[in-house]
């Protein structure tokens, strides 16, 4: 039988980079195997849940290229959905655990107590073999030795997360759980439930904590902790992708940039470390900056553009050459889109905010003959254009008897506002003459 594995999140209203690391490797684990991945919303928690909270999840899976493989009700293998079926829900299976726990009470391998319903949990060592951590052998603690019983069924009829996550998994033939080492306290009394219900347990997984750089555990308001962060945050999911799978992760040659279809095929459970992850946001946002700097044209105009949206500034005001030509400027010199508004908002705006502290270093009475000269230089210029408008820079820094970088600051300055962005001569050419004339002539009058 070819691997069924799982990704079972609970809907609380956003989805942990650890959680959506779970579902990779999951979803990496069957589509190396040829495998099956069957996505689960944990949502008997009537109080805790909702559609906007199960919408987070999906759309999050969505955005990642996560697409599972099984429809809600059936359960028939329909093959990558792109996540257009499914997923199961816990709450429309309540009755599959009403029925389950009535067949433990059957045989008495559970019972009554104060209106819940417990589970007679076995009182010797576990030992199981973890596909990741090796033998692990499970005693007793001191404090359930006294009593290892547990709740299966509070007094409210609502069945607890260890018996619907083992009975689904059951029901659903999963041969593999993937899981977070965090779950490794429940396996213990999960294997329990397989054993009393007569099923022999899946093989069990469980892949290391992804903790922040100074090795504390990452909670929901660190920085990277929340997938929302980066589907809003200007990232592309190849780039995170990319990065998660490497948390816990590592490829015989130690490589950092894979193509998925390079990833799917050296993924292997073996080759999941033991130790934890450490989260790397600087790691991530080199890969980021790779992948920016590699998108089609089509596909970067198009991500440009929007991140422009988002911010505020309406691109469809110029023509489209201006705008393709402006945004070419920019390719490879930023990591998230979210940074290219800043980054290039001079090219879509009449009037510029100019750095008040670079100001005052270039800025000074000393340059205002130079911006002077520089000035005229580029109005007499043959042609407006890179090239030509280098030459003229630099033959006038040479008449001048300075050096070029003398006269590139101010003039970068007074055109764009700020200190760094695109290639100043490939940026001038791209304002276009009439937009430069105009900012170096403002720029000499704000001088004393």
């Amino acid at each position: 039988m070819k691997p069924r594995v799982r990704f079972a999140p609970s809907p609380t209203g956003y989805l942990h980079i650890g959680g959506a690391r779970t579902a990779l490797f999951n979803w990496l684990y069957a589509r190396h195997t040829g495998g099956t991945f069957v996505l689960r919303i944990e949502d008997t928690d009537a109080a805790r849940n909702s559609q906007e909270a199960v919408d987070v999840i999906l759309d999050g899976l969505r955005w990642l290229g996560l697409d599972w493989d099984e429809g809600p009700l059936t359960g028939d293998a329909t093959g990558p959905s792109k996540g257009d079926c499914g997923p199961y829900f816990q709450s429309q299976r309540k009755a599959n655990y009403q029925r389950r726990v009535e067949a433990l009470l059957s045989r008495d391998l559970a019972y009554e107590h104060e209106g819940a319903i417990k589970f007679r949990m076995p009182r010797e060592i576990t030992v199981m073999q973890d596909l990741i951590k090796g033998e692990i052998r499970r005693e007793l603690t001191d404090r359930e030795a006294v009593d290892p019983d547990f709740v299966i069924m509070r007094s409210d009829g609502q069945p607890v997360f260890h018996l619907v996550n083992v009975i689904d998994d059951l029901e659903m033939n999963i041969t593999h759980v993937i899981r977070g080492e965090d779950h490794l306290i429940n396996t213990t009394k999960h294997i329990a439930l397989f054993n009393a219900f007569g099923v022999k347990p899946p093989h069990y997984a469980h892949i290391p904590l992804i903790l922040n750089g100074d090795g504390s555990k990452m909670s929901k308001r660190d920085q990277g902790a929340s997938l929302s962060s980066y589907t809003e945050g200007g990232f592309l999911p190849e780039a995170v992708i990319n990065y998660i799978s490497l948390l816990g992760w590592s490829p015989k040659e130690n490589r950092e940039k894979m193509s998925l279809a390079e990833t799917i095929e050296r993924f292997d459970l073996p080759h999941i470390l033991k130790h934890n992850a450490r989260f790397d946001y600087e790691k991530l946002l080199w890969l980021q900056g790779e992948y920016a700097r590699e998108t089609t044209a089509d596909r970067f105009y198009e991500l440009a553009v929007h991140a422009f949206a988002k911010a505020g500034v309406d691109t469809n005001q110029f023509p489209l050459g201006y705008v393709k030509a402006a945004l070419d400027t920019c390719k490879g010199k930023f990591r998230t889109f979210n940074e290219l508004p800043a980054y290039a908002g001079f090219y879509f705006t009449d009037t510029i905010t100019i750095d008040a502290e670079a100001a005052q270093k270039d800025f000074v009475p000393e340059n205002k003959p130079r911006l002077e000269k520089l000035r005229d230089a580029f109005n007499a210029a043959l042609a407006f254009n890179s090239e030509s408008l280098e030459a003229a820079l630099k033959e006038t820094a040479k008449t001048l008897g300075v050096k070029a970088g003398v006269l590139v600051h101010p003039c970068r300055l007074a055109v764009t506002g700020k200190t760094s962005g695109p290639s100043l001569y490939h940026l001038l050419q791209v304002l276009g003459k009439e937009r430069v004339m105009a900012r170096i002539e403002k720029a000499i009058q704000s001088i004393a």
